[in-house]
């Protein structure tokens, strides 16, 4: 793993844009993803100065500017941080492993060339809820090859390990599930679902489907479910099926906790957790979340493979009935209320500490922002649209 150089970060591309102009007006952005450029594999992802891909330059390079001046307030010592993150929960035990953190970074994408990046992109992080768009992809691949035929079919017709046995669990389908309305009620690797009801911890259930919350506890139930089904690791998954031929490093990692080990196809397999704040969850570079983003962007297509069907990508950033700005794990802009700056077709996938992979299909743009202050991150959007001229100063 690189280290970290404690140096001021330098953006690469937007100083030498200057010199050559850039007027901002906007390159056009109707790409299909037949046609697009793809990064190879490695270090070659191919560069340009921001003029030539829309940006007034020197916009640009402010927008860059507030978000290194904009990084959260969190400690770099991460057993600190999730401390304070549990200190309130009924049920605080750290139970996945932790990373100290690294500081604020990101990149720009357009048209898939890399138009600023500054910063250690290359460091590994944790990511935190990032983790749960992963997930979503990882249960697309099960749809996509069959393994999940029917969404709205109950996970109990499938899984039958007992965490769908009781008469409130047994309709919860895999849509529910994705859309975090699924009011899963149990125990799971030594967290009640009490332990992160945000809706308050001692409220009254409803029933599956009728109220969406947002709950570690039922996604880690999702991870667990999904297992059953590929019968395999996740991480090897999503390593095989996309990491790789995305040409992601090999540096990423997927953890769980200390007791989520369970017995699947007669071996003792790890399930993964889909977020952070307990340990665990998806670590990973700015760079691979860039090519992860990426892909979704290209509505699942790399180079001339179509890794994630088109359908997925659209059930998965189609709005849940209750919740607009939710999909299937991942955030959307429908009613702008997220993030007023951005796009309303913009959609993303969020982790606490500022973690954000923003892609926005009308600007045909990726942005990786890590570590950012989270009450920051929309004027920073603002910044970057202005920087195209699709903003107001």
């Amino acid at each position: 793993m690189p280290l970290f150089h404690r140096y001021a970060p330098v953006l690469l591309g937007v100083l030498a844009a200057t010199a050559c102009g850039g007027s901002g007006s906007a390159a056009p952005a109707a790409i299909s993803p037949v046609d697009a450029y793809y990064p190879p594999s490695g270090e070659g992802w191919t560069r340009k100065s921001p003029g030539e891909e829309g940006f007034d330059s020197t916009r640009l390079a402010a927008a860059v500017s507030f978000a290194q001046a904009s990084e959260i307030d969190w400690p770099t010592d991460m057993k600190q941080q999730l401390a304070l993150f549990t200190a309130k929960e009924p049920y605080p035990d750290i139970l996945g492993p932790y990373r100290d953190r690294g500081h604020q970074n990101g990149i720009v994408i357009r048209h898939g060339v890399i138009v600023a990046e500054w910063g250690d992109t290359r460091r590994v992080d944790m990511t935190f809820s990032v983790a749960k768009s992963y997930l979503s992809t990882v249960a697309g691949l099960a749809f996509d090859r069959g393994m999940i035929k029917d969404l709205d079919q109950p996970v109990a017709r499938m899984v039958g390990d007992g965490g769908y046995s009781s008469a409130h669990n047994a309709p919860i389908t895999w849509r529910m599930h994705l859309n975090q309305t699924s009011e899963w009620e149990g125990d799971l690797w030594g967290k009640p679902d009490r332990a992160d009801r945000r809706n308050g911890y001692d409220r009254t259930l409803g029933a599956p489907g009728t109220i969406w919350e947002y709950n570690d506890v039922r996604v880690n139930r999702l991870a667990l479910s999904l297992l059953r089904v590929w019968n395999r690791p996740l991480p090897e998954v999503l390593k095989q099926n996309i990491m790789d031929p995305i040409g992601a490093s090999s540096t990423w990692e997927w953890h769980g906790y200390r007791t989520s080990t369970t017995r699947q196809g007669g071996r003792r397999i790890e399930s993964v957790s889909g977020g952070g704040h307990w340990g665990g969850g998806v670590w990973a570079s700015t760079r691979d979340h860039a090519r992860f983003g990426y892909l979704l962007l290209r509505r699942g297509r790399w180079k001339n493979r179509q890794l994630l069907s088109d359908r997925w990508v659209t059930l998965a950033t189609t709005p849940a009935t209750i919740r607009p700005g939710y999909g299937f794990l991942w955030w959307l802009n429908t009613d702008r209320k997220l993030y007023p700056s951005a796009t309303a077709r913009s959609f993303f996938a969020l982790g606490a500490g500022g973690n954000v992979i923003w892609m926005d299909p009308e600007d045909d743009m990726v942005v990786v922002v890590r570590w950012m202050a989270t009450d920051k991150i929309d004027e920073f959007m603002r910044r970057i649209r202005s920087a195209l001229g699709g903003a107001t100063q």
